[in-house]
């Protein structure tokens, strides 16, 4: 996901200081971070020329090179000892007034704060994949955050093209992942009892939910459709739930096979890597389409 953070930044026209220790990694920027950009050109999100925009990125091989930064965003894999681990070493290099944001899908900030010097300017910034073109953004604030830092970050990333969200107080997994995850648990649960495929389930909520969610989110849809009914489905149907607190069987079974999807054409559904491929593809192009879709129906101050 660096890579298409760092095209993001640079898509809004900042100077961008990219690190990645591993240096097969770092050669390889440059050129993948271009091809997103002509890309975006493609799409007609940035209007300059790719090359121009790459100019502005320094590919660094020392954490010392952002010294002299506003904001830096880690994002490295989703472990809280690692993650605390490369803060700390980012504070080291930097000001105390610069910002730094953790990009996690799920981890307290809180916990990523502790043992921090200043721990008011360390936020989460949780980005959505394709990072350079979907609107979504979480900024979160740990119980240590200073408020008016996370405003700041939040006037970033409407500079970013993006339509943010203030997490006012610190939880496990923030907004989307907590509601996305209770999802995918009742889907499992549906699948594993015996109720339906993982095609059944597909289908069914992407032709409901997927149809309107875009436009409208949970709490609109339902002042859209009818309140009243809601409160009476839910009376029935919410204490019969899955509250399971375990990784599904099938989820297990699945990454012990070393299933990643279509990154490896092996995932709940079977692939041919032609097919996983088109995925791929198909996956991008929808991005774009979804982007613009939203940005037609986004809410505007005087709704």
């Amino acid at each position: 996901m660096g890579t298409s953070i760092t095209t993001c930044l640079l898509a809004a026209g900042h100077p961008v200081i990219a690190f990645d220790k591993d240096i097969s990694r770092r050669r390889m920027l440059r050129r993948r971070v271009y091809a997103l950009l002509r890309e975006m050109r493609l799409e007609k999100l940035v209007s300059k020329e790719p090359a121009a925009l790459t100019k502005k990125l320094t590919v660094a091989d020392d954490l010392g090179a952002f010294g002299e930064t506003v904001l830096v965003i880690e994002c490295i894999f989703e472990d809280l000892d690692a993650k605390r681990d490369i803060l700390r070493k980012i504070e080291e290099a930097v000001g105390p007034e610069v910002l730094i944001g953790s990009n996690t899908s799920a981890l307290p900030v809180t916990e990523l704060q502790r043992g921090a010097r200043h721990p008011e300017r360390i936020l989460g910034i949780h980005w959505a994949e394709p990072a350079h073109i979907t609107r979504f953004m979480e900024v979160i604030c740990g119980n240590q955050t200073d408020v008016s830092n996370a405003e700041r970050v939040l006037r970033f990333a409407r500079r970013w093209n993006k339509e943010p969200t203030l997490v006012r107080r610190d939880i496990r997994g923030f907004i989307t992942n907590r509601i996305m995850y209770a999802m995918m648990r009742e889907a499992f649960y549906l699948v594993e009892n015996g109720y339906a495929t993982p095609a059944d389930v597909d289908r069914s909520v992407r032709n409901d939910m997927g149809y309107w969610i875009t436009m409208a989110g949970p709490f609109r849809f339902m002042d859209l459709t009818g309140i009243p009914a809601y409160a009476a489905v839910m009376r029935d149907l919410l204490p019969d739930l899955c509250r399971d607190t375990q990784v599904p069987m099938l989820m297990q079974e699945l990454t012990g096979s070393g299933a990643r999807g279509v990154s490896n054409a092996k995932g709940f559904y079977s692939y041919t890597p032609a097919q996983a491929k088109r995925w791929e593809k198909r996956f991008l192009e929808f991005s774009y389409d979804i982007r613009a879709l939203a940005l037609k129906y986004a809410e505007k101050p005087e709704d």
